[in-house]
């Protein structure tokens, strides 16, 4: 097997989708391997996860940075430092910049919960109750500039029940979550996706 893919997991909380992909890469033949952890939020609970998982963190906030483009160098100063290959946004709530997305084109996957290119944004599972949808689900696709596109790489589909709340709906799609982004993160390390 090629060496693993050293990626970076950016998050914003606490990282219950960075948690499944850890797991992922323990398995000694998986073909990627986390080097670190970044949060835009200093209070981040995936942060001490991550720590006591042995895992280096680093924590960059925005407002501490004159410029977008400051931003974006310090940003990519870190991933160069720890060689990373691959990004995986697991509820990082910020938007990237088109310079950093570019920068990185075909190397940043995300989760997203709802089946794209239906319910783009916040507020998926409230919106596909008021929309009457009988299924609902989670993406994995690769990142473009414009929010929630990109080409998918794995989706999972989860059915409406009539009594389902926004809080309900979220929880039985977050497993699914937790099921598909190692398998994604799998697929596109393995060098199996044709993007």
């Amino acid at each position: 097997m090629a060496h693993p893919l050293k990626i970076a997991i950016f998050i914003s909380g606490r990282g219950s989708n960075m948690v499944s992909l850890l797991e992922a890469c323990k398995s000694p033949d998986f073909p990627a391997i986390p080097v670190v952890i970044v949060s835009n939020q200093p209070d981040a609970p995936g942060l001490q996860t991550a720590q006591k998982a042995g895992i280096a963190t680093t924590t960059l906030v925005r407002s501490e940075y004159p410029s977008r483009k400051e931003y974006d160098s310090a940003l990519n100063e870190s991933l160069n430092e720890h060689g990373v290959e691959l990004i995986c946004l697991a509820g990082f709530m910020q938007i990237l910049s088109k310079d950093f997305v570019e920068k990185w084109h075909n190397r940043i996957l995300n989760i997203h919960p709802s089946l794209l290119p239906s319910f783009k944004g916040l507020d998926t599972h409230q919106r596909a109750l008021d929309a009457g949808v009988k299924f609902s689900g989670c993406t994995v696709h690769y990142v473009r500039y414009e929010m929630d596109t990109g080409p998918i790489i794995a989706q999972a589909v989860v059915p409406v029940v009539a009594e389902d709340t926004a809080d309900t709906l979220a929880a039985r799609i977050l497993i699914e979550e937790h099921r598909i982004y190692p398998e994604a993160l799998k697929l596109v390390a393995s060098g199996d996706v044709r993007k």
